[in-house]
């Protein structure tokens, strides 16, 4: 998965720590990198009017796969999908300590409706990434691992 030892990136000024491993126990949210027939798929929140990947944070007495795989769901009305670990993550904000997560690669292969009373208002697949991300200092750098898991 990831190369050992913890990488750091900085994107312009968030710090995103990639650890070699981290126990189940210690992440809390789930990131997906998807795509569907070879494109990417992103999701808008309903209060926002930016794109970014599904994903969120765990549930008591999940499993974090059990919350990408829900997460998935809930964000995109995926049925049918592949998914695999890519590898843990943290982003560390001003003066606290890393939240840790775990980034996944899934491939959309069917959708269902959009689950009615979440929080996702839209799903688009886009051929080439999207100009407004919700998380723009940090969905790049995971889109980036999701497809080169090596890289520094």
């Amino acid at each position: 998965m990831c190369q050992k030892g913890i990488k750091q990136m900085k994107s312009n000024s968030i710090p995103i720590l990639f650890p070699k491993q981290a126990d189940d126990s210690q992440l809390s949210f789930a990131v997906i990198a998807a795509r569907h027939n070879g494109k990417w798929v992103f999701c808008m929140h309903q209060d926002r009017d930016t794109w970014e990947c599904p994903g969120g944070h765990r549930d008591p007495g999940e499993s974090i796969e059990e919350t990408a795989r829900r997460e998935l769901w809930e964000e995109t009305g995926a049925e049918s999908f592949s998914l695999r670990p890519v590898c843990a993550y943290g982003v560390v904000s001003e003066g606290g300590a890393p939240s840790l997560g775990m980034l996944f690669y899934a491939e959309i292969f069917s959708f269902g409706p959009l689950p009615e009373a979440f929080e996702m208002k839209q799903v688009e697949c886009f051929s080439t990434l999207p100009d407004r991300w919700t998380y723009p200092e940090i969905q790049p750098f995971l889109l980036e691992r999701a497809f080169i898991p090596s890289a520094p």
